[in-house]
């Protein structure tokens, strides 16, 4: 009994996250080709077979730009809310296209995705966790600070896929003009180290057994450094530094035990 969980991709270059059971997945956006997508999956030993939906958080480009070629192929429902199936201006089958309510549960299989509200500039973002038998994962990037309800579901969440776009010291000495910087790390925007290393010291579970640190940015953070910021204070929870350029390996998240699953 167990969730096995990758992220495909994540930054400003594209983001995808596979989230599933032995039998059913879910994708989280789409944010690369689908070729892309299918050559990763299999590089892990996974299958866009088991894929039976996907959802998206927004409608920004690196989220979405895969979209429609991959729900065509494989004849995907799309979960995706009214304002950012327009804001996404993609030409999407109408009978792919299922809307989902805020905070409520969508039963995928044997799985159970909730969306819920999150800061970011866009239509009508939202964040999500899967559940399957008490495992729960958190899917939680491009949110420009931690809200009551980023904390409410993230004190639940066995495995986290979370934000840590920027350094504070080098944004502010980057090559960034200035509004662009002021859009970053103005709530609504992206989460930097900090606050991320916030949210992770507060109010992280105590099951809590793997944490995904995604989406930094190429210009304005560090992989090493912001892995040596969290192992600090990790504890027991293992820190995977996710990819811009390239998937992770497959992890096996379980009530009491989380391990690796290397590729066939």
């Amino acid at each position: 009994m167990s969730l096995h969980i990758t992220s495909l991709n994540t930054g400003s270059n594209g983001n995808c996250f596979y989230i599933g059971n032995n039998e059913d997945a879910v994708l989280i956006d789409a944010g690369l080709s689908c070729r892309e997508t299918e050559n990763r999956l299999a590089r892990l030993g996974l299958t866009m077979q088991k894929v039976k939906a996907i959802f998206i958080s927004h409608e920004h480009s690196d989220h979405i730009k895969g979209l429609p070629v991959l729900a065509k192929k494989y004849q995907l429902p799309i979960y995706i809310t009214p304002k950012t199936h327009l804001g996404g201006k993609q030409l999407l089958p109408a009978h792919l296209i299922y809307t989902f309510p805020s905070n409520t549960g969508i039963t995928i299989g044997g799985l159970e995705i909730i969306a819920f509200p999150k800061l970011h500039d866009a239509a009508e973002p939202h964040s999500f966790t899967i559940a399957y038998k008490g495992i729960k994962i958190g899917v939680f990037t491009d949110i420009g600070d931690h809200c009551a309800n980023l904390i409410h579901h993230f004190k639940q969440c066995h495995a986290v896929f979370l934000e840590a776009n920027y350094d504070d010291e080098m944004l502010d000495k980057g090559n960034y003009p200035y509004f662009l910087k002021q859009r970053i790390r103005g709530g609504n925007g992206h989460l930097s180290n900090q606050k991320a290393l916030e949210l992770f010291v507060n109010h992280r579970p105590d099951f809590m057994s793997h944490l995904f640190l995604s989406h930094l940015s190429k210009a304005n953070n560090c992989p090493e450094l912001v892995r040596r910021l969290f192992n600090e204070v990790a504890n027991n929870v293992e820190i995977i530094v996710a990819s811009r350029w390239q998937e992770t390996p497959v992890y096996q998240i379980g009530l009491n035990e989380a391990k690796l699953v290397l590729a066939k």
